[in-house]
């Protein structure tokens, strides 16, 4: 039977499959809808089976559709790592793009655990915000925070949603300056919308600074409170460096692993995903606890 079946039918049916619609996995595929309304009527005319029902304008997959589509997964996932290995000279590295402040106070330090774990490709890291140009700049993956449009045509997978807290210097007098970051668009707007915040803004004076690293440093030199990330301020609050003036609450958004591809093709980057899950969720526990 293998002869009849394309490969490619294949492909366009997993697709449908995994996100439910002719339309989304024909922008994923960059092909049009009728290319793969196509494909799938010819693997269910060569198969003689019905892989899909529509339910509220959403196709959902039979229980044949189903069997099929686990396969289909096993299978595209082996086809990759024996691609990889073919190429090794060259995915030896995974090239991870990520902010420069989450970089430097949460990533680094955790980096050499991930690489503990004896994965045989490294994480290279590359830091910056914002649009990823992953083909340019030969980047792989990015975690971004979803403030942004990055476009349906980028590949993304939820890590963790983002707390964020008023902390300051440990023993400072109080304070009624607010330093906070024009890293974020409309940051401070926002977070006056914020049930659980907006009382403790009112009492500041807002004062501005380029990065979160700035506003952090200045806040542990003493120049003001300001208003951070929890994950950014892990290890002063260990050292008992800052302490809190709100608490921690979520502002909307989440942190996310992108890809131009689909993580399912690069058994690489669902492993780094999958890593990055974990340890964020630890990391949220134990700060929320801690603060």
């Amino acid at each position: 039977m293998i002869e009849r079946i394309s490969l490619n039918s294949l492909k366009f049916f997993y697709f449908v499959a995994k996100y439910g619609s002719v339309t989304q996995a024909a922008k994923k595929l960059f092909v049009t809808q009728s290319a793969v309304s196509k494909q799938i009527y010819n693997l269910e005319d060569s198969l003689n089976i019905v892989l899909f029902v529509r339910k509220n304008k959403t196709l959902v997959v039979t229980p044949e559709g189903e069997i099929l589509f686990n396969h289909c997964q096993r299978l595209f996932s082996q086809l990759d790592e024996c691609l990889i290995k073919l190429t090794n000279h060259e995915k030896k590295q995974l090239i991870l793009s990520c902010e420069p402040t989450i970089s430097m106070k949460w990533l680094i330090p955790r980096l050499s655990r991930f690489k503990e774990l004896g994965h045989d490709f490294d994480i290279v890291l590359l830091t910056g915000g914002g649009i990823v140009d992953f083909e340019t700049n030969k980047i792989d993956v990015a975690i971004r925070r979803n403030d942004f449009n990055w476009g349906d045509h980028i590949f993304s997978e939820k890590i963790a949603d983002e707390y964020i807290v008023i902390t300051q210097k440990t023993k400072a007098p109080p304070n009624t300056e607010l330093l906070i970051s024009t890293s974020r668009p409309n940051f401070f707007k926002n977070m006056n919308k914020i049930f659980g915040l907006k009382e403790f803004l009112s009492n500041y004076t807002k004062t501005e600074l380029e990065h979160f690293y700035l506003c952090l440093e200045a806040c542990l030199a003493g120049l003001g409170d300001t208003i951070i990330s929890i994950y950014m301020i892990e290890k002063e609050l260990e050292c008992n460096l800052l302490k809190k003036v709100s608490p921690p609450v979520q502002d909307g958004t989440s942190y996310y692993l992108l890809s131009h591809t689909a993580f399912e093709t690069d058994p690489r980057k669902t492993i780094f995903l999958n890593w990055l899950r974990q340890e964020m969720h630890e990391s949220q526990i134990k700060l929320m606890n801690e603060i």
